[in-house]
């Protein structure tokens, strides 16, 4: 066998290395894939959870809004638990329970929905006072 020439070794070694450098992209880039599809139930999650701290934030919001409403409401001689329900979207609406209290109060409890299932998370309680007006 003759010997290897000086081109044959050298482009030998050069395919050799960019081989390895070329397996070594690609497994990172495996890697890189596998770090991914490991964090997407993290990320998802994440995700979720500021969703329903916006969900949150805006039943808070709101029962301000319903109490009032319920309030004039009730000042006025209307049922107040219709008034705080039209102010409402639809999935606050669901979980509202108005309550006369004194003269022109109303306690409001909202049940803030959850954004995955038909859960109870939590309940805001909210009062208002409207003075009560009269015929004169």
């Amino acid at each position: 066998m003759p010997p290897p020439t000086p081109n044959r070794e050298r482009w030998t070694r050069t395919r050799t290395r960019r081989g390895r450098r070329a397996d070594a992209r690609a497994s990172a880039s495996g890697q890189a894939a596998v770090e991914l599809v490991a964090l997407l139930p993290l990320i998802v999650l994440l995700g979720l959870l500021a969703w329903q701290a916006v969900v949150a934030g805006q039943a808070v919001w709101l029962s301000g809004s319903a109490a009032r409403a319920a309030a004039r409401a009730s000042a006025l001689g209307r049922d107040p638990a219709q008034a705080a329900r039209a102010v409402l979207p639809d999935a606050l609406a669901r979980g509202v329970a108005v309550r006369v209290v004194g003269d022109g109060a109303v306690s409001l409890r909202l049940v803030v929905p959850s954004v995955v299932a038909d859960l109870h998370l939590a309940s805001i309680r909210t009062r208002a006072r409207f003075a009560p007006q009269g015929a004169s």
